[in-house]
């Protein structure tokens, strides 16, 4: 991909929003927007522009709010190129399919952050 990667994180955690923030951007990607939550996130989405900036969304589910699934369903009705990684603490087989059934492009459990760079390149296609 010629164009530079870039992410939105949305996550209710700072540290974890910070966390992502660091092994995401020390793998080369950009951060663009941090969201608190899953309307802040929409409203960040709606922000950036031109589409397809972000590249990546990075969505914890668990947040106040909507979800991040919440969120997922509708970006996705609007944008269903637009590529999202789940990234919950909480990712059982319901919130896996629920994820897949959206059109999700991964999960990744919140103890497995250091997976996330090469998720990411993995959606984006350059793995």
């Amino acid at each position: 991909m010629s164009s530079p990667i870039t992410v939105l994180v949305a996550d209710d955690e700072p540290d974890l929003r910070l966390l992502v923030r660091l092994v995401v951007e020390g793998a080369g990607y950009r951060v663009v927007a941090e969201a608190v939550d899953g309307d802040d996130a929409l409203a960040a989405l709606a922000r950036l522009s031109p589409p397809p900036v972000p590249t990546v969304m990075i969505l914890d589910n668990r947040m106040p709010g909507a979800s991040g699934l919440d969120v997922a369903e509708r970006v996705l009705a609007q944008t269903p190129e637009q590529r999202i990684i789940l990234f919950s603490a909480f990712l059982d087989s319901t919130v896996r399919e629920r994820a897949d059934q959206l059109g999700v492009r991964a999960c990744v459990a919140k103890a497995d952050v250091r997976r996330l760079p090469g998720v990411i390149a993995a959606v984006v296609g350059e793995e």
